[in-house]
């Protein structure tokens, strides 16, 4: 299953909020979807999840209009949105039931979540009882219990400790590896990295890049080389202000040409104690701060 938006067009009144947004989605992936607070995110997401609808644009799955009677969509959103004096148990079937469940069926899904997030001694209890992560698993059961298509997770390692975003790591791989459809979106660069084949980063509104982020990164001028070594202070007197460090100690060298990449490495690895030498290639953080950019318009 692929989803797919296309060439989508949003405004509140006399404020256009997305203009031409396209991307694409596929089953079996995880898709990161990224901008700054205001850049659109949010609203592609609500027209996404039919929400409301774009002024223009579709929503396509397998490329045809999708249809929200026949495609389950579970949605983990940044403010949680659950009821904090109701029984855990009550609130989560009311939940799948919304979704389409039976009783019987939203019983049986929600033990089995329970259980898998190590949560179902909380079953019968109020859930202002529970700490913010616990809370945080909650409110993930409710996107997943009705095992839906496409699985929309926003800002979803907020406030779990290292064991809790370990667990919901797993969760993750496994939708992933059933064929889901998941969509992240956050500004925690270093998940999207870990689960992401493709992104879009919006700005203003716009796609401002979108792809396979490995194409992207192999796109950047290869034109840096990353260095360890055990004698720096030499290395870069030699290389003067082609040379600078990075805070883990690495030394960046500065090409005036990818062409001579192999001429540099050669003269590093026989003149010094070179323990790694690579060609650099940007995170994710530089790639957002690249191309996110600037201040973005409220939206």
């Amino acid at each position: 299953m692929d989803l797919e938006l296309v060439n989508i067009e949003k405004s509140f009144g006399e404020k256009k909020v997305l203009t031409g947004v396209s991307f694409k989605a596929k089953g079996g992936k995880a898709f990161g979807l990224l901008g700054r607070n205001g850049a659109g995110k949010t609203t592609s997401i609500r027209i996404l999840m039919n929400v409301f609808p774009a002024n223009s644009g579709e929503v396509l799955i397998d490329g045809r209009p999708i249809d929200y009677s026949k495609t389950g969509i579970g949605y983990l959103p940044e403010e949680r949105g659950l009821y904090p004096k109701k029984i855990i148990i009550d609130q989560l079937i009311y939940f799948a039931e919304l979704k389409g469940m039976t009783r019987k069926a939203a019983i049986s899904a929600i033990d089995y979540w329970l259980s898998r997030l190590g949560m179902t001694e909380y079953r019968e209890k109020r859930l202002d009882t529970l700490s913010k992560g616990n809370q945080q698993k909650i409110q993930l059961i409710t996107a997943l219990a009705h095992d839906p298509d496409i699985v929309i997770l926003d800002e979803p390692f907020s406030g779990l400790d290292p064991v809790n975003a370990m667990l919901l790591k797993d969760v993750v791989k496994e939708q992933i590896s059933a064929g889901k459809i998941v969509l992240f979106s956050s500004h925690q660069m270093s998940y999207i990295e870990e689960f992401c084949d493709s992104i879009a980063i919006l700005k203003n509104g716009v796609v401002a890049i979108k792809g396979d982020l490995h194409e992207i990164k192999r796109d950047y001028p290869r034109d840096r080389l990353v260095v360890r070594t055990q004698m720096p202070d030499a290395v870069r007197r030699d290389f003067g202000s082609a040379c600078s460090e990075t805070e883990s100690g690495s030394l960046i060298i500065k090409l005036t040409s990818p062409d001579e990449k192999k001429a540099v490495m050669t003269r590093l690895t026989e003149n010094y104690d070179i323990d790694e030498i690579k060609v650099f290639e940007p995170s994710l953080n530089d790639i957002f701060v690249e191309y996110a950019g600037d201040a973005p318009k409220e939206a």
